[in-house]
């Protein structure tokens, strides 16, 4: 059982880094992704994806209201 926990963890944490990586995130504060907890891996994840999706959204907006 804790085998199982520890793999999930250990797959999730490697995923966030991919994603992390793609998105052009390698270090910040001195810190290399694999240095980071799964929580700030999360948390920078979530935080990067939000900036993401409102940048598109947010200017689509102000496109259409310039015409």
């Amino acid at each position: 059982m804790k085998n199982n926990l520890r793999n999930a963890c250990q797959q999730k944490r490697q995923h966030l880094i991919d994603e992390l990586l793609k998105l052009g995130v390698f270090k910040k504060n001195n810190k290399h992704l694999y240095e980071w907890t799964l929580q700030d891996l999360e948390e920078e994840y979530v935080q990067l994806k939000q900036v993401i999706w409102i940048q598109p959204n947010s200017s689509a907006g102000k496109a259409s209201q310039t015409f």
